[in-house]
């Protein structure tokens, strides 16, 4: 059988054995085994066509979609497909050749090679932060994507890009750019009156609404100067906050808080005295004492309040000179209207014609002044009894108020002596011999002034000289 295969040229052997002998055969021998029959068969292959270049229809006719065949053939134009016609490949604008470009029609009647053409396409654009794009195609060729972005961004770079031939887009890929300033709005401006006695009031208000134009974000809000519920003096005062972005963009607002004060007329001090104030002293809730000098006695209204109509109440008090009542009962009695009011000077001597006296008292009267500056008044007591003679300036004591002095202040008629007496009746220091004004007033200005006597002191320091 072999020999007759090989002779008709037509065969070819393809070997199979038996399940228990591993089969051998050749691919395309034109035999096959048979399962049911240890036995081989050939099949008849069949013959390859005779070439023909006259056939026009050799190959199949080429059909390229979206794309074109342009082909040559050894019998002219007419003949598209014949045997050794040679096609030249293209694609239609926006698709690429994919396989050969070159193809020819072979004696197996079938192209030497496959092509198709495949749409171009660009690659997808990725979105941009804070923005977006719109396309007039998609990602096919020269589709267009217009850039945009949200609100409160600006673009930067590219508005848009073209899909091209390569497959590649032009221009570069933009970025949203937060360049606006976030949005701020501060409180309204607002006025607020001192509380009563002070000068200064507690102002409230609330934050300042802040909203971002781009994401909304704000990073930090700054406040320059005081914060709500801060007491504020009076005037004016500039509130101004900062908002910021993310973007490290910024917006500033202001306000104005004004504070008055409440103020009533300057009080003028009464004649012979001064006044002492709260607060500022002319503010609303403000009250002014008034005080007389030594020797004079207030008369009137003690003390005024400024009110909320800006007015004072009351009316001035005036200081009178003061009346000494000699008419006593008692020594008690007639120290008693100095308490608090006066220094007394009580000079003791056995008679007028005392050179100590007689000195002491000249001295005295040439320094009127700086013992009305410092509220001193002097009592004499001199001579012996019952010639004995007291007196305070015109006025005389009697007989049995001397007697109560001496015995009380201890203050012998035998030779000259003299004591001072402090405002509160405290004997703060006794003279066995004159001394010169001069060493009282700074006994006095050295250890027994009042704070506001020493302030006093300080503005009359030349008054009288």
């Amino acid at each position: 059988m072999a020999s007759q295969l090989t002779q008709r040229g037509a065969f070819s052997l393809l070997f199979f054995l038996t399940p228990a002998v591993t089969p051998t055969w050749y691919a395309g021998s034109g035999y096959y085994p048979d399962e049911s029959y240890n036995e081989v068969y050939a099949e008849e292959v069949p013959q390859a066509p005779a070439l023909d270049y006259r056939v026009p229809r050799w190959c199949y006719t080429l059909n390229i979609q979206d794309g074109e065949a342009t082909c040559y053939s050894p019998r002219g134009g007419n003949y598209h497909s014949s045997l050794g016609t040679r096609c030249e490949l293209s694609c239609d604008r926006g698709f690429r050749l994919i396989g050969r470009r070159s193809v020819q029609c072979l004696p197996s009647r079938r192209w030497s090679g496959t092509a198709y053409c495949r749409q171009m396409r660009c690659h997808a654009l990725p979105f941009i932060t804070s923005g977006t794009y719109t396309c007039t195609n998609g990602v096919l060729l020269d589709s267009r994507c217009d850039y945009s972005c949200s609100s409160g961004y600006h673009l930067e770079g590219d508005r848009s890009r073209i899909c091209m031939e390569d497959g590649r887009w032009s221009g570069g890929e933009p970025v949203c750019v937060d360049i606006d300033p976030p949005k701020i709005r501060c409180p309204h401006s607002r006025e607020k009156m001192a509380e009563p006695e002070k000068l200064t009031a507690r102002v409230y208000w609330d934050p300042p609404l802040v909203k971002d134009s781009a994401d909304g974000t704000i990073t930090r809000v700054t406040l320059r100067g005081p914060e709500p519920g801060s007491h504020f003096p009076e005037g004016e005062h500039v509130i101004r906050y900062t908002a910021y972005d993310r973007a490290y963009n910024r917006a500033s607002c202001k306000f104005i808080v004004k504070v008055q004060v409440r103020r009533c007329p300057t009080l003028k001090p009464p004649q012979h005295g001064y006044l002492t104030c709260t607060s500022a002293g002319d503010n609303y809730g403000a009250t002014c004492e008034y005080h007389c000098d030594g020797g004079y006695d207030r008369q009137g209204t003690p003390s005024r309040v400024c009110q909320s109509s800006r007015q004072w109440s009351g009316s001035p008090p005036i200081c009178a000179p003061m009346k000494i009542n000699v008419n006593v009962n008692s020594a008690a009695g007639l120290l008693d209207q100095f308490y608090e009011k006066q220094r007394l000077l009580i000079i003791s001597a056995p008679d007028p014609s005392n050179r100590y006296y007689k000195m002491q008292i000249s001295m005295l009267q040439q320094s009127t002044c700086g013992l009305d500056l410092r509220h001193v008044t002097i009592i004499e007591l001199v001579g012996q009894p019952p010639q004995e003679v007291g007196r305070i300036r015109e006025q005389q004591l009697s007989a049995n108020i001397i007697e109560e002095l001496r015995q009380f202040q201890r203050l012998t008629r035998s030779y000259f002596n003299m004591v001072l007496i402090d405002k509160q009746g405290i004997d703060r220091d006794r003279y066995m011999e004159p001394v010169t004004p001069e060493e009282i007033f700074t006994f006095i200005d050295d250890y027994l002034l009042s704070n506001q006597e020493l302030t006093q002191r300080r503005e009359q320091r030349d008054i009288c000289e």
